[in-house]
């Protein structure tokens, strides 16, 4: 059966019908499915029902599962078995709603500042899967913005200046922009900072594409309130409303998004409600390829 693909926004994201994620897929569809990935960047699958195993096993189409950063915290923080599994919900192990200053809650605040996942690991995220169990009466909506099509509007002059500028990516700096440094020292020792090119080569379309999220700490080589500024800038541009499509969640919704030329961040939703999303994200093993170029 064919994919139907509705596109949801001038530049990028599309609404794909014709896929049930819990059950094997043949190649040709899986082929399919990564053609309109490499297009789109941001796939809607709605209407889909799935275990944590089943997603998993879907995301296994597209490459490794990393393992979630939340393995380095204690067992009793973590609600979902599965290690490839992030928990992006606000329901603590008891299933309870996190108390407003639970530092859980806390940590995972940072996901409404603009990011691209686990760019901040080596090899960073590829495509994240993010699959609704709950939703909020209102709020908690995704937004993502297009980096390929950020960089084709910037002036030249800043395309040769980034050209070939390398930032350093730490998921305690984003963190630390809020005020929180709640880290373990298992997961200090575990996510050291990592270096990331600014501008990449999208491998699936061939596009120049921008690489950033609130986890670049500064350009290599550069005084860090001058990076940080440039830094700053470029998101600033590449969050502009055109280049920006909003997802309003349903229960029953799984969106894939591709992390090599995508940003997104979480909207705020009312904190005593149940909302209940579950992340797993692939390794782009290529992204190392590309760095020691």
């Amino acid at each position: 059966m064919a994919l139907t693909i509705t596109p949801l926004h001038p530049l990028f994201a599309a609404e794909v019908s014709g896929v049930d994620a819990s059950a094997p897929l043949a190649a040709p569809l899986v082929a399919e499915l990564t053609e309109a990935i490499d297009r789109y960047a941001v796939l809607v699958l709605r209407g889909q029902t799935l275990t944590d195993e089943q997603q998993i096993a879907f995301a296994n189409l597209f490459g490794p599962p990393e393992i979630n950063i939340g393995v380095h915290r204690a067992a009793n923080q973590r609600r979902l078995a599965r290690p490839e599994m992030a928990d992006v919900s606000n329901i603590n192990p008891q299933n309870e709603v996190h108390r407003r200053d639970d530092a859980r809650r806390m940590f995972n605040l940072g996901n409404m500042l603009w990011h691209t996942d686990s760019s901040f690991r080596d090899p960073p995220g590829g495509l994240s899967l993010l699959y609704a169990h709950a939703v909020p009466s209102r709020g908690g909506e995704t937004e993502f913005a297009d980096l390929r099509a950020a960089y084709d509007a910037l002036d030249g002059d800043i395309k040769v200046v980034i050209a070939d500028l390398r930032a350093e990516h730490s998921i305690m700096h984003s963190r630390a922009s809020l005020g929180f440094s709640e880290f373990s020292e298992s997961e200090k020792a575990a996510l050291p900072p990592v270096v990331q090119r600014v501008v990449r080569v999208h491998p699936g379309s061939g596009r120049k594409t921008l690489y950033l999220a609130s986890h670049a700490s500064h350009i290599i080589g550069w005084p860090v309130p001058e990076g940080r500024l440039l830094l700053r800038d470029l998101i600033e541009f590449a969050t502009r409303r055109e280049f920006v499509f909003v997802h309003r969640w349903q229960a029953g919704d799984l969106v894939i998004w591709d992390n090599r030329c995508t940003l997104h961040r979480g909207r705020p939703f009312p904190a005593e409600e149940r909302r209940d999303l579950r992340r797993v994200t692939t390794s782009d093993h290529a992204a190392m390829a590309e760095k020691a170029a």
